[in-house]
């Protein structure tokens, strides 16, 4: 997932910008990107693979100056994309992924349209995005034909001489969120980019709306798709915690999630609570609070050297973030039977290496897993996150007990089948922890508190809209 941002002030937006993009640091690792509209275009990407946004463009966004600006935090793609297209000059940033981005772009250069943007896996996406806006008859109408050809999910932001216009993907999986501070406008990803640049929330963006913003305000130019599938997950792991999306705050959700938890747990005995750092802490709160247990911090990440393992692409990367951010107290873990809540087990071999593995090394009597939501099935069709089922924990599990990859997986779905209690099984031992429980979906819904048809779940039911 990538996270975005834009603004438009009456006066100069660049401070702003440059704040409200690093804002969203916690939602990609490969690339930073900012474009400002003055008297031109001037647009800046970095490589923010080893190094943090604000470090890249300290300096540099100084130089910018104009009343309009948009910018990134990307997972994969480098953003902002230039066109000097048959709509004018634009700036693009995208936040999504594209199951038939190679079916789509052969497509295209068989009319004779060209690619010169590429990322490690190929086409860049948001120039794929660009050039089919560009084959609309104007820039609604592109940003429209795009939503009904692409099989996946993108919402934009498009920086124009008209003003930003900013587009949420029809079914709604990733947010937007629309901020005013007096006569300033801002759009971004994480509404928590708005809190310390004195934006207030103004709304959210419905699936397919699609607004212009610039000096004059806001104007709605396409109204609301009518299915709303808003992905789950942003709540249990990826949001940020003071975040709201859908009007449902982040650290809310999570700890309603730990309620849940510790509400199935009546057969164990505990002495701490403990959350893995950063996403688990306030699922670890909740559990806490519910059970009456002692909240604690056996294990502190290292904040300044180390962002989250879950979304640096390779996994030698992964591996070394998730191995060096943690450090052991064993002065709290010596002796103790302790709950441990993560947001979720998509591989598995982070929370055994890197987390159970400290645990026992350091003297833990007992260690019972909690998680945030259930077991992963499916990769994601719609964001940037796993793309293989081999890489899921639970398909491995289920390929243990029948010899073979299945392709209905029911019966491991359903919390109360016996097949998943072998599935849990599998992973419990392979973890190497005392015990292993999962939230149920519907505990899972309860906590997010919205109607179930408005959420995706696809990555543990395999069920979708599309």
């Amino acid at each position: 997932m990538s996270g975005m941002f834009g603004v438009v002030s009456r006066d100069d937006c660049v401070e702003t910008l440059f704040y409200g993009i690093d804002y969203h640091t916690h939602l990609g690792t490969e690339f930073g990107g900012m474009a400002v509209l003055g008297d031109g275009f001037v647009r800046e990407i970095h490589d923010i693979s080893q190094s943090q946004f604000k470090s890249k463009f300290a300096e540099s966004y100084r130089m910018f100056a104009g009343t309009m600006g948009i910018g990134v935090i990307s997972a994969l793609d480098e953003q902002p994309i230039y066109q000097n297209s048959k709509f004018g000059q634009l700036c693009i940033v995208t936040d999504g992924f594209i199951e038939n981005a190679e079916e789509l772009s052969q497509a295209l250069m068989k009319k004779g349209i060209s690619f010169i943007e590429f990322s490690k896996r190929g086409i860049n996406l948001t120039e794929l995005i660009a050039k089919l806006i560009n084959q609309g008859h104007s820039l609604t109408d592109g940003i429209k034909k795009m939503f009904d050809a692409i099989d996946g999910s993108t919402s934009l932001l498009i920086l124009s001489p008209d003003g930003i216009y900013a587009a949420r993907d029809r079914f709604g999986y990733t947010p937007l969120t629309i901020g005013r501070r007096g006569d300033d406008w801002a759009v971004a990803t994480e509404s928590s980019a708005f809190v310390n640049n004195d934006f207030l929330i103004e709304r959210y963006f419905e699936p397919g709306e699609i607004v212009l913003i610039n000096q004059q305000g806001l104007k709605q130019i396409q109204e609301k798709h009518d299915i709303k599938q808003t992905c789950s997950f942003m709540w249990i792991y990826t949001g940020f915690p003071t975040s709201n999306f859908d009007a449902v705050n982040v650290e809310m959700v999570r700890e309603r999630c730990g309620h849940y938890l510790a509400k199935r747990d009546t057969d164990i005995e505990t002495d701490l609570v403990a959350g893995v750092p950063d996403s688990g802490i306030a699922h670890a709160i909740g559990y806490a609070m519910q059970s009456d247990k002692p909240y604690r911090r056996p294990l502190v990440k290292y904040t300044p050297g180390y962002g989250r393992s879950y979304t640096p692409p390779s996994q030698a990367t992964r591996d070394l973030v998730a191995k060096m951010k943690l450090i052991p107290n064993k002065a709290i873990i010596a002796g103790q039977r302790i709950v441990i809540c993560d947001d979720s087990i998509v591989r598995g071999t982070q929370l055994k290496n890197f987390t159970v593995k400290k645990l026992w090394d350091n003297g833990a009597k007992e260690v019972h897993v909690r998680i945030a939501c259930p077991p992963l099935m499916f990769p994601c069709k719609f964001i940037l996150s796993t793309r293989s089922i081999d890489e899921l924990a639970a398909r491995r599990a289920i390929r243990e007990l029948e010899g073979h990859d299945l392709e209905d997986v029911t019966e491991y779905i359903d919390h109360s089948s016996k097949k998943y209690g072998k599935m849990v099984d599998v992973i419990t031992r392979e973890l190497g922890v005392t015990t292993l429980r999962y939230q149920t979906v519907g505990d899972m819904t309860e906590a997010i508190g919205l109607p179930g048809q408005n959420l995706c779940a696809y990555c543990w039911t395999g069920n979708c809209p599309q």
